[in-house]
């Protein structure tokens, strides 16, 4: 057996410590190499699920400037525009309560989101004699996703 001096044995443990675990590994690029024909590998799908919980989070946000005259809340109050919990499916100027314009009123239009698409898009040129002067939402995905929020409020 070896016999070490305290000193030598101090020094010993010090070195020693120093020593420890090798530091993590660089990250290595990786080649993925399938023969033709077979099948790609497996990724992490965004399923509909993500997608449509996404575009309503987007449609939350882009409807704020809505709210400055329309509310989304089951039993809430007309604003300067109508509550439209639930508008989604229904016929134009029915919201008990608001007092609507008489071409909205004669309109005819069931609110589908094609026919919310273009009132958003341009509300006096899908029913000219419309109150509803605000609105314009020039973009075509911001329109997507306040439908999208609208059509979740009421399935909530």
């Amino acid at each position: 057996m070896l016999k070490l001096s305290p000193a030598a044995a101090l020094a010993s443990l010090i070195m020693l410590t120093a020593c420890g675990p090798d530091p993590a590994p660089e990250p290595v690029e990786q080649t993925i190499v399938r023969e033709p024909g077979a099948a790609p590998a497996a990724t992490a799908a965004i399923t509909d699920k993500d997608t449509s919980t996404s575009l309503m989070a987007e449609g939350k946000a882009a409807f704020a400037n809505c709210g400055a005259c329309h509310t989304v809340d089951k039993g809430a109050a007309n604003g300067a525009g109508p509550n439209l919990f639930g508008i989604v499916g229904q016929a134009a100027g029915q919201v008990a309560g608001f007092s609507y314009s008489d071409a909205l009123k004669a309109s005819g239009i069931t609110w589908t989101a094609a026919n919310l698409d273009d009132y958003i898009a341009d509300p006096s040129a899908k029913i000219p004699g419309t109150a509803m002067v605000a609105g314009a939402v020039t973009d075509a995905g911001k329109r997507e996703a306040i439908i999208a929020y609208l059509e979740s409020t009421a399935a909530n």
